[in-house]
């Protein structure tokens, strides 16, 4: 609910696509009635794996010239800020990426040895992932496949070129306690 509540602060004229798993309809359903929360949005059931949640949220999209956002849920603290540069960059580019740079020490391990990666050339990668929607919907026209860890490895893997924007660092990716701690401090402020 704080993630939809975000992008429709952002733009209140924004068609909010929800995708759930089908086991969690009618819970949803119960929690924003007993919530009383009445942004406005639509509800599908989502799939096996992210590729087929993702696709079954676009086959609600039926403007090819619109822009779509594919978000996760529990990245409710993504700011304004990279929600415009987003939104702009993908009028420009196609598609716009969010990134933050590590800040700590990246080392990578393969067969039993490990070594430094230079963190300059490393980008940690958020969502919203924004793309022209004809793009994101001709890109999940392929096969699923295992190497699909986010919206934009399947679109380029239909052949476009990812373009990277900044992100915030605190769109988090809420998955620990301790992110929740930390969420819950943040939305306070």
């Amino acid at each position: 609910m704080h993630t939809i509540t975000r992008f429709h602060e952002f733009d209140p004229l924004m068609h909010i696509i929800v995708v759930l798993p089908e086991a969690h309809l009618s819970a949803w359903s119960e929690m924003t009635e007993s919530m009383s929360f009445n942004i406005p949005h639509t509800v599908i059931a989502g799939g096996s794996e992210r590729y087929f949640s993702v696709r079954a949220g676009l086959s609600l999209i039926n403007d090819n010239d619109a822009f779509v956002a594919v978000h996760d849920g529990v990245r409710p603290l993504v700011s304004f800020d990279t929600l415009k540069r987003c939104f702009d960059d993908a009028e420009k580019y196609g598609m716009a990426i969010p990134f933050i740079e590590p800040a700590d020490s990246v080392r990578i391990e393969k067969g039993g040895t490990n070594m430094i990666v230079p963190r300059n050339e490393i980008r940690l990668i958020q969502t919203p992932q924004v793309f022209q929607a004809s793009l994101i919907l001709n890109a999940y026209q392929q096969q699923c496949d295992e190497s699909f860890t986010d919206d934009a490895s399947v679109a380029e893997a239909a052949g476009y070129k990812v373009h990277l924007t900044p992100g915030n660092r605190e769109n988090i990716k809420i998955t620990t306690p301790e992110d929740i701690a930390f969420a819950r401090a943040f939305l306070a402020e």
